[in-house]
């Protein structure tokens, strides 16, 4: 009677000084710590910093279609004669079809002027229009398409490495989890053993037990402090490799001990987790995973360079045309007849022979498609392999835990049953140090299932592409 009210005693206190300890704790719940982690880690911002970038080449690009007014002045003066004096000045218009249109004023006066020039004020609008080569697409529109496949390409890349982010921080947070939840469960059983010792010394001390008791007693004490000792560095060294994934503002920020992960998860049940099934999940791999979404991209730019090559084959023919005017009303000029008077035209023709260089590029376009197609083939049944695995992986842990939770609960039946013999002296403290060890064996085993299983759901999601 004194002993079990001694043991009621202990427990009691014990169980107080959790209670304060827990009202200073502070819970890092694992959809706070991925939150912190999106917002703050430096990766997440360099991830960001990749579609800004994309997003600047695209407004440089487009800098290639804006008009630009050219101002030119050229004059002579010798001996005090006026030799020439040439001004020009001219506005020029490049759009989308590969026409560029401009229009200019000139101011031309000098003793010593070209004859070619036109002397006095005039005016001009004209046109430069490719006919053969570049009239489909020239480097200017092929380069403001790539940029913008490349903008696209840019998000699906933050997200790639926001992807392999996020799945290195669940790992780690749930290393840290598992870390905690065995060093509690050590000192819960240091405790137990403690208050066991004290009891079996009393026993001793009264005549009630051997003195072999006290030493059986106290080694198994002295085993499970080593290995609370041993977990105590463990969930130390987890801490701060989850502090690597803590970041506030540009600092990073390191734990103290009275931050702990969330240990709802631990007593969960694990049978009534849905998982999806495995044709989803590939369908949503082939269809969504950042990786294949930057390869199709890619392969899209590669086209548009295959098709700037094949200008290369053709034979550069341009057309340039000016409506001439005296004075500076250009809008006269459209009055007369094209090609009657007051006009300046030229045609301009380029064929190479043979044109190995033309030859030589394009087919080197068409290689890098093929190529790329093989890497996209490649990495698609790589990533359905993974998808695979991580699904058989969660499924199979799914029914580990099923199993050792009913052999958890088995041990913990056969320790109880020892202890109770143990009070009543049926039985040694041998036995009963034996089934204790089983039954936290089998909590330790139990607990890592279940972060394996955390982490490998993590992994499949990761695999799909899905952690975002």
């Amino acid at each position: 009677m004194k002993k079990g009210i001694l043991s009621l005693l202990i427990l009691c206190l014990s169980a107080c000084k959790a209670l304060h300890a827990q009202d200073t704790l502070r819970v890092l719940a694992e959809d706070e710590f991925i939150a912190i982690v999106k917002q703050h880690h430096p990766v997440a911002k360099q991830a960001g910093l990749l579609v800004d970038a994309a997003r600047a080449q695209l407004l440089s690009i487009r800098g290639n279609f804006d008009p630009v007014i050219f101002l030119n002045n050229n004059q002579k003066t010798f001996d005090g004669k006026n030799y020439y004096n040439y001004t020009n000045a001219e506005l020029g218009v490049p759009t989308w079809f590969g026409v560029e249109l401009y229009a200019g004023l000139e101011n031309n006066f000098g003793d010593f002027i070209n004859p070619e020039v036109s002397a006095s004020r005039s005016s001009y609008a004209g046109i430069s229009l490719p006919l053969l080569k570049d009239l489909v697409l020239d480097k200017r529109r092929a380069a403001l398409q790539q940029g913008k496949l490349f903008t696209q390409q840019s998000e699906f890349e933050r997200r790639t490495v926001i992807n392999d982010l996020l799945f290195d921080a669940y790992k780690a947070y749930w290393s840290w989890a598992r870390d905690y939840q065995l060093l509690m469960v050590l000192d819960t059983t240091i405790f137990l053993n403690e208050a066991r010792y004290e009891l079996v010394r009393i026993s001793f001390q009264q005549g009630d037990r051997a003195a072999v008791d006290t030493t059986e007693a106290l080694a198994q004490l002295q085993n499970f402090q080593q290995q609370r000792e041993e977990a105590w560095l463990k969930f130390r060294k987890s801490t701060l490799e989850l502090s690597t994934f803590l970041w506030l503002g540009n600092k990073p920020v390191y734990l103290n001990e009275l931050v702990i992960p969330d240990t709802v998860w631990s007593a969960q049940s694990f049978t009534n987790f849905k998982v999806d099934q495995l044709s989803n999940w590939l369908t949503q791999t082939v269809t969504n995973h950042p990786k294949l979404q930057q390869i199709d991209f890619k392969l899209q730019s590669l086209e548009v360079e295959r098709r700037l090559k094949f200008q290369n084959l053709l034979p550069k023919l341009d057309l340039k045309y000016n409506f001439l005017q005296k004075g500076y009303n250009v809008a006269n000029s459209f009055n007369a007849n094209f090609f009657e008077n007051n006009y300046k035209f030229g045609l301009n023709a380029v064929i190479p022979i043979p044109n190995r260089s033309g030859i030589g590029d394009y087919r080197a376009a068409r290689i890098k498609i093929k190529a790329t197609e093989l890497d996209r083939s490649f990495t698609e049944l790589n990533l359905e392999n993974k998808v695979r695995f991580q699904y058989n992986e969660v499924l199979n842990l799914q029914k580990q835990i099923s199993i050792y939770e009913n052999a958890y609960r088995n041990y913990v039946r056969l320790f109880e049953a020892e202890q109770l013999k143990f009070s009543l002296g049926e039985t040694t403290l041998f036995l009963l140090n034996s089934r204790e060890t089983k039954v936290l064996e089998a909590k330790q085993k139990l607990l890592e299932l279940k972060v394996k299983f955390y982490q490998s759901f993590a992994a499949l999601n990761w695999s799909a592409g899905g952690l975002q």
